[in-house]
């Protein structure tokens, strides 16, 4: 399966995380875990991150399977 992350880090520290494999954020600080809970209930916020996973990772998916069978 494809797993799409989108990290979001301040002073080079990681603070929170949309992971498409649980389909939520997830914060790793006290501030993150807060913005975590808030875009967790936008359905807006989530909706863009689902976009985001369409456009990007099923999009080069399809690509990287057609050259990887047109190698073969």
């Amino acid at each position: 399966g494809i797993e799409f992350i989108d990290s979001y880090v301040f002073n080079k520290a990681e603070y929170i995380r949309f992971n498409s494999t649980v389909g939520r954020y997830v914060g790793y600080t006290e501030h993150g875990v807060k913005n975590a809970e808030a875009w967790n209930s936008d359905a807006g916020i989530l909706g863009q991150e689902q976009a985001e996973l369409e456009r990007f990772c099923k999009t080069g998916a399809a690509i990287d399977y057609s050259n990887i069978l047109d190698k073969t």
